[in-house]
C-alpha cells in the first residue's frame, strides 16, 4: 500500500475517537470491524493464500472469549494472564485439530471444519461451567497502563493497535523464507517438497497462526462487550468470517477491506430492506449469496487488488518492477563440497515403475559420474521423466535400487533426497506466477538457511533473508534472467520459464542437478548460452543428468547418453555411438523415413533437430 494511503489511514483511525463530534455508533462499528478484521486475517493467510479452506474460525474467537471470560470472573484472574492462558488452550486445540484435519483434501477439508465448529459451538452451550446457552456476564474490562479500558472509545485503540500489528506480523511473514513456502501450499506443493520444504508442517504452522489471531480477537471481544454467549461462535459466522476473507482478497489490507464492506452493508440490510419490502424477515443471506456471484464473477482476487490498481494508475506508479535495483549484497551461503572428478555420484540399478499393469520403467540402470553430464533420451512416453520422478522421489520405485553418493533414494521423499543435494526441474513448468522471479528461486534456496517463523513475523532474523535473496540474484544473473528480478513470473515467456526453473534449481546448490527438457521453447541462440552455462557447471563438478528431445542440442553437450523407449533402456553410450546404433534409430525414425537423421557434434547446428 502507498505510504500517502497508510499514512492518511492512520490519521483518520487516530482522530476519530478523539473528536467529540464522532457519532459513538461509528466507533462501536469501528471495533467490530477491527475484530473482524484479525480474524479475517488469519483466514486470509490460511485460506486465500495457503489455498486451505476453513469455516471454524469462529469457534477459535469463541475459546478465546470463553477462556478470558471464565478465568476472569470465577477464578479472579487478570485478563492479561486470562489472554495468555487463552492463547495456550487455543495453540494446543488448533495444533491437534490440524494435525488431524489438514490430512483431507479436496471437499472434506471445509467440511471437517464445519464439524468441529459445531461441536465446540455446542459444547459452549452445554457446559454448566460456562453458563451453557446463557453465557458469562460481569467480565471486568481491561486495564492498560493504567487506564481502565471500559467503553467503546477507549477499548477502540487496544483493538486497532493489535490489528495493525498483527498485519505487520503477517505481512513480514509472507516476506521471509517461511513466507515464501506458505504461499508455495496453494499450488506448488509437490515442487516445493523437492526443494526441501516440509508442505505439512507449514499447513499446521498457518492453521495453528490463524487460530491464534482469531482467539485473539476473542479476547478482545469478549473485554469489550464484557459478556459472552455461545452465539456469535456459530458455524453462520466462520461462514461470514470467510465471505470477508474473499470479498477483501489475498493483501494483509483485504482483512480490513472485506470487513468493513461487510459489516457495514449488513447494517445497512437491516435497516434499510424492512422499510424498502416492509417485512422484519431476513433477508440478508439472499444479498449475500447475490454478493458473493457478482464477487467471483467481476472480481475474483477481491475489491483490495481493484482498489491498489486504481491507486496506481492515478499515481502513475509502475506496475512492473524491471529496473528497480538488485538485492544489496550479503554473506555467502555456504556450499556443498564437490565430489572428486570421476566419483560415482549416481547409481540406478534395474529400477522399475508400475502403474497397475502398466510398466513405465522397467529394470532400467545406469550410472553417473562426477563432472559429467549424461543425456537420458528416448520418444515420447519412453519413460524419462518417471525415471526422474524415481531418481527424486516423486515416485516410489516397485522395485529397483537407487543411489546417490552411498545413500538409497528408492525410499526416501524427495523432501529428504533434496537435503542430500539433489536438484531438478520439471517437463511441465512448475513456477509460482504470482511471486516474483526473485522469491521463486529464492525459494530453491529454502534449505539453505534457517529463519523461524516467530524472527520471520517480528522481522529479527533479515541476515539470513538478505543472503537468499542476494544468491537467488547471483543465479538469475547467471542464466540472463537479471533484468527480470522482480518480474511477476507468470509473465514470462514459457523459454524464460524454463530458465528461471534451472536457477532455481542451482540457488539448491546441488551435486546432482535433474533438467527435464531445458530447452524446450528456447530460441538458437538461448540454447547456445544454456549450454554455455551447463559446460561451466560440469567444469565446476557439478553432475548432471539431462531429458532433452533437441539431438542438436543433446549430441554437442553429453558426455554419455541412455536411450528409453517404451520404458526400456535401449543403448548406452556416447553420443558418437549412439548417432550409429541402428536399434536406436529404428526407435526414433520407425524405419519409415530414411531421409532423417540425427547431427553430428562436428556439423553446426543451425535450427536444432528434434525427435
Amino acid at each position: 500500500m502507498n505510504r500517502i494511503i497508510l499514512i492518511l489511514f492512520l490519521i483518520v483511525m487516530l482522530v476519530l475517537p478523539a473528536w467529540s463530534g464522532t457519532p459513538e455508533f461509528w466507533i462501536t462499528q469501528l471495533n467490530y470491524i477491527g475484530l473482524a478484521a484479525l480474524v479475517v486475517l488469519g483466514l486470509i493467510l490460511l485460506t486465500g493464500v495457503g489455498g486451505l479452506t476453513s469455516f471454524g474460525q469462529a469457534a477459535f474467537v469463541g475459546i478465546g472469549a470463553y477462556t478470558t471470560a471464565y478465568l476472569t470472573t470465577a477464578s479472579g484472574w487478570s485478563p492479561w494472564l486470562a489472554l495468555l492462558a487463552g492463547l495456550v488452550i487455543t495453540f494446543v486445540v488448533a495444533y491437534v485439530l490440524g494435525a488431524i484435519t489438514l490430512r483431507l483434501s479436496g471437499h472434506y477439508l471445509p467440511l471437517g471444519t464445519i464439524a468441529w465448529c459445531l461441536s465446540l459451538y455446542y459444547l459452549f452451550g452445554n457446559l454448566e461451567f460456562l453458563g451453557q446457552y446463557d453465557g458469562i456476564a460481569g467480565i471486568q474490562p481491561i486495564n492498560f497502563l493504567g487506564l481502565s479500558l471500559r467503553d467503546g472509545r477507549d477499548i477502540y485503540y487496544l483493538i486497532w493497535l493489535v490489528v495493525l500489528l498483527s498485519m505487520w506480523a503477517t505481512r513480514n511473514l509472507l516476506d521471509s523464507r517461511p513466507g515464501r513456502a506458505i504461499r508455495a501450499l496453494r499450488s506448488g506443493g509437490g515442487m516445493a517438497e523437492s526443494f526441501g520444504v516440509n508442505m505439512a508442517s507449514y499447513k499446521v504452522i498457518i492453521f495453528v497462526y490463524s487460530a491464534l489471531l482469531a482467539c485473539l480477537s476473542g479476547w478482545l471481544y469478549a473485554h469489550m462487550q464484557r459478556a459472552v454467549s455461545p452465539s456469535p461462535f456459530g458455524l453462520n459466522y466462520g461462514i461470514e468470517y470467510l465471505f470477508m476473507a474473499v470479498v477483501g482478497g489475498t493483501s494483509v489490507w483485504g482483512a480490513i477491506v472485506g470487513s468493513g464492506l461487510i459489516l457495514t452493508l449488513k447494517d445497512q440490510i437491516q435497516n434499510v430492506l424492512p422499510k424498502v419490502i416492509d417485512t422484519t424477515a431476513n433477508f440478508e443471506l439472499v444479498v449475500f449469496g447475490i454478493l458473493m456471484i457478482l464477487v467471483l464473477q467481476y472480481a475474483r482476487d477481491g475489491v483490495w487488488p481493484i482498489i491498489s490498481s486504481k491507486w496506481a494508475d492515478i499515481t502513475g506508479q509502475s506496475k512492473g518492477r524491471r529496473a528497480a535495483s538488485a538485492p544489496p549484497e550479503a554473506p555467502a551461503l555456504p556450499q556443498r563440497q564437490r565430489p572428486e572428478a570421476g566419483k560415482l555420484v549416481l547409481e540406478v540399478d534395474a529400477a522399475r515403475k508400475e502403474f497397475g499393469g502398466l510398466v513405465a520403467v522397467n529394470d532400467i540402470s545406469f550410472t553417473l559420474k562426477a563432472g559429467e553430464i549424461m543425456g537420458l533420451i528416448g520418444p515420447n512416453g519412453a519413460g524419462k521423466s518417471t525415471t526422474f520422478n524415481l531418481i527424486t522421489g516423486v515416485l516410489p520405485a516397485t522395485s529397483g535400487k537407487i543411489s546417490f553418493l552411498g545413500h538409497r533414494l528408492d525410499k526416501m521423499p524427495s523432501r529428504e533426497i533434496a537435503k542430500l543435494g539433489v536438484g531438478r526441474t520439471f517437463q511441465h513448468v512448475q513456477l509460482l506466477p504470482t511471486m516474483t522471479v526473485l522469491e521463486n528461486v529464492a525459494l530453491g534456496a529454502h534449505l539453505r538457511g534457517e529463519v523461524g517463523v516467530v524472527p520471520a513475523a517480528l522481522r529479527i532474523e533479515r541476515r539470513t533473508e538478505a543472503a537468499l535473496l542476494h544468491e537467488a540474484a547471483k543465479q538469475l544473473q547467471r542464466v540472463g534472467l537479471g533484468d527480470y528480478l522482480y518480474e511477476q513470473a507468470g509473465n514470462l515467456a514459457l523459454g524464460q520459464q524454463r530458465i528461471l526453473e534451472i536457477a532455481r534449481a542451482l540457488a539448491a546448490d546441488p551435486v546432482l542437478l535433474l533438467l527435464d527438457e531445458p530447452a524446450a521453447g528456447l530460441r538458437y541462440k538461448e540454447k547456445q548460452e544454456l549450454a554455455g552455462v551447463l559446460d561451466q557447471l560440469r567444469k565446476e563438478g557439478m553432475s548432471i543428468l539431462l531429458v532433452e528431445h533437441d539431438m542438436d542440442f543433446v549430441m554437442n553437450l553429453t558426455d554419455h547418453l541412455v536411450v528409453m523407449d517404451f520404458g526400456t533402456k535401449l543403448a548406452e553410450g556416447t553420443p558418437a555411438e549412439i548417432q550409429q546404433n541402428p536399434v536406436v534409430l529404428e526407435a526414433y525414425l520407425g524405419g519409415i523415413d530414411d531421409d532423417i537423421e540425427f547431427e553430428t557434434p562436428e556439423t553446426p547446428a543451425t535450427a536444432g533437430g528434434t525427435a
